[in-house]
């Protein structure tokens, strides 16, 4: 069994493929001073080792990527691929420095363009909003990177004192008749209205109406609301590490 990892700033997600299918998937909190060991004990606790052929992993927090290999070398005594510069990912990448181009966003634009065709666009709500353009000639050309959800709100309720937290759900109306149902509103219908107005320049710029496809943890909560995003699909970024492994194996 393969063994995709999504590590991300703020969570991981993990997902066990047999023989090409997803069997089993998971999403954790992202510890930066976790160690190999913290986190073998963690995993041992989701799945059994012992099935794990080899794992692929795509990392924003470098300093968990030297605990990964130190995790599949001790305790799942299994191949570890790092996507990143020198991997072969199987769509030309233009961008001026292509080292810059974060793993997850090039999974990301490998599985949109294997599932949903050339050209697409891929918008992804992790800790930063991140839209990723596969051009009609199935070339990943660039993107556009926005604060994301969860970091837009924690700034906005540090910086204003008598605003509380609220759930990250949709309001009952626009309108809001109360301080929580404003916050909701401003919540969903304000991404959703960033979202709509960045891919709708993303295609004028591309001069063609491009698929949009949502993912992350909080897609389900915005992508609703949105009129340009046309499907929604969770397990996107442990796709595209799935296709590169088989690519690289």
């Amino acid at each position: 069994m393969l063994l995709a990892v999504d590590v991300g700033n703020t969570q991981t997600a993990l997902g066990l493929y047999d023989n090409g299918a997803l069997a089993d998937h998971w999403r954790l909190s992202t510890e930066r001073s976790s160690t190999a060991d913290e986190l073998g004990v963690l995993l041992g606790g989701l799945l059994d080792f012992e099935n794990v052929d080899g794992i692929c992993l795509a990392s924003t927090v470098p300093v968990l990527v030297r605990e990964w290999e130190a995790l599949a070398a001790k305790w799942a005594h299994a191949p570890l691929l790092v996507v990143g510069p020198g991997v072969k990912t199987g769509i030309p990448i233009r961008y001026d420095d292509p080292r810059e181009v974060g793993a997850d966003r090039i999974v990301n634009a490998v599985a949109a363009r294997e599932r949903y065709g050339a050209p697409v666009i891929v918008v992804d709500f992790g800790t930063s909003t991140n839209f990723d353009v596969v051009s009609p000639e199935g070339e990943y050309v660039g993107g556009v990177l926005a604060p994301g959800i969860e970091v837009s709100m924690d700034a906005l309720f540090a910086r204003a004192a008598r605003l509380v937290k609220v759930d990250y759900a949709a309001p009952e109306s626009v309108i809001g008749k109360t301080t929580v149902g404003g916050l909701q509103s401003g919540l969903v219908y304000g991404f959703a209205g960033q979202v709509d107005g960045i891919v709708g320049r993303i295609r004028g710029e591309l001069g063609v109406d491009a698929r949009a496809v949502a993912t992350g943890g909080l897609a389900d909560l915005v992508a609703p609301h949105s009129v340009t995003i046309e499907s929604i699909d969770p397990f996107l970024t442990l796709e595209g590490l799935r296709l590169v492994w088989e690519l690289n194996a």
